[in-house]
């Protein structure tokens, strides 16, 4: 019931939004962080912030600029001279949910800063590493255009991201409907949490237990190796990737209701999952690739 309203909640938020929606409750549950790409005021930061706000727990936001530093974002030790030691400051990066927006807008350093963040969910500075709290989720922002300013993100970085979420501008009704929306008072900006941290850990490990047969997990596998042949670029389809193609399509498949993976499932979130990753050698669209391996893979 609270991941229903979670979605209506989405939709509602941003017009037009209903396959960026499952795919960000999707990620939730399969614990996985989400990358939401798309051209300037088009809903990316609305988005996210709703969920991170819907879900309980601690949410940050950090505005990514080219001065920021990896202390603004892990944290950093304080020497008290009154009492001759260091304390531990904790940057925003300690929080259940953090909304990384224009992460391309900061340098490659700080990049490297939230690879073990990502991957590992704790943070090592000093010689000491600190575990984030749980559930740990980064949504990230990224705009396409106005390109002054910004860093590509680096493949390492890319591939923690378990699935790219591609907002496009809505239709011309969408657009008025939005109008009339905020000018009778219907767009609320501040929401209450519908869903605590303790459920979304039970809904996560629900997930988890899923079953995947062998003959999906090797569909899987037969697909990312059809799109490394189609020219995908050099180690771009990882190891990682296949892992949380099958995580996505768990997750999926418990938001349908059933109790094992199914080839389509795997389908509907191969794109998502692969979209970001893929960089051609030849300049060739992702999605071209990732279309003709999902024609060329026999389903089984």
């Amino acid at each position: 019931m609270s991941l229903e309203l979670l979605r209506q909640r989405l939709r509602s938020t941003v017009l037009g939004s209903d396959d960026a929606a499952e795919l960000l409750i999707t990620a939730l549950l399969a614990r996985g962080h989400v990358l939401v790409e798309g051209a300037p005021g088009i809903g990316k930061t609305s988005l996210a912030a709703t969920l991170a706000q819907s879900i309980g727990g601690v949410f940050k936001r950090v505005q990514f600029t080219p001065d920021l530093l990896p202390s603004d974002l892990l944290g950093y030790s304080l020497y008290r001279l009154n009492q001759g030691d260091f304390q531990f400051i904790p940057g925003p990066i300690f929080a259940n949910c953090v909304l990384a927006d224009e992460i391309n807008r900061t340098s490659p350093r700080v990049q490297s800063a939230l690879l073990e963040c990502m991957n590992d969910a704790r943070v090592t500075l000093d010689g000491v590493t600190r575990e984030l709290p749980q559930p740990f989720l980064v949504i990230a922002t990224q705009n396409d255009l106005h390109s002054t300013g910004t860093f590509p993100l680096p493949e390492p970085q890319l591939d923690r991201f378990l699935l790219s979420i591609r907002m496009e501008i809505p239709s011309t009704s969408v657009q008025a409907q939005l109008l009339l929306d905020h000018s009778q008072g219907k767009i609320r900006n501040e929401v209450k949490p519908l869903i605590d941290t303790a459920e979304i850990l039970r809904l996560q490990g629900l997930v988890d237990g899923i079953f995947l047969h062998e003959n999906v997990a090797k569909y899987i596998t037969e697909l990312c190796d059809a799109l490394r042949r189609l020219g995908a670029g050099d180690g771009s389809v990882s190891v990682r990737s296949l892992l949380h193609l099958m995580q996505a399509a768990k997750a999926k498949a418990w938001l349908e209701d059933e109790k094992e993976v199914h080839p389509d499932h795997v389908q509907k979130l191969f794109p998502a999952v692969m979209r970001h990753r893929v960089t051609p050698d030849d300049g060739t669209e992702a999605m071209v690739l990732i279309r003709a391996a999902l024609e060329q893979t026999q389903v089984p």
